[in-house]
């Protein structure tokens, strides 16, 4: 499929990188249909909403920074994308990066899931309060988190 990208411009996509979100976002509920892109810098990837060119986000994978990061969600978040075993669960963080770059976060309380057979995902809230929706990525790489 040809899609048209906020970072890349036009770009041949792979069924099997199309996510189908049925609540959309939070802010974004309008918006269901993404493709989850490898971002040309790891560990990040990017979820390019199909609907807007104008609306992408960079992820991560949580793990990389906090290898102690456990999800725990409502279980009802995912029956909405198909109860996948723990093995087809992809999870995310959204990265924010401000001007001053060391100073990028990732929002572990509203992690993004992804059933990665079934193509649907869903943005989720912890049920832990320990995670929050700033999360310094360099600081917390580094051991200082």
């Amino acid at each position: 499929m040809l899609i048209f990208t906020k970072i890349y411009g036009q770009l041949e996509v792979d069924d099997k990188q199309l996510i189908h979100f049925p609540s959309g976002l939070y802010g974004f509920e309008s918006l269901h249909d993404f493709a989850l892109l490898d971002a040309h810098q790891e560990p990040f990837y990017i979820l390019q909403s199909v609907e807007k060119v104008e609306t992408a986000f960079i992820l991560i994978n949580p793990y990389v920074f906090r290898p102690d990061y456990v999800l725990e969600i409502p279980d009802n978040d995912l029956e909405e994308i198909g109860s996948p075993e723990q093995d087809d669960v992809l999870v995310f963080a959204i990265v924010t990066i401000p001007s001053e770059q060391r100073e990028m976060s990732a929002n572990l309380q509203g992690p993004v899931i992804i059933n990665r057979q079934g193509r649907l995902g869903r943005q989720s809230i912890s049920l832990n309060p320990v995670w929050e929706t700033r999360h310094l990525i360099v600081r917390e790489m580094a051991g200082k988190g």
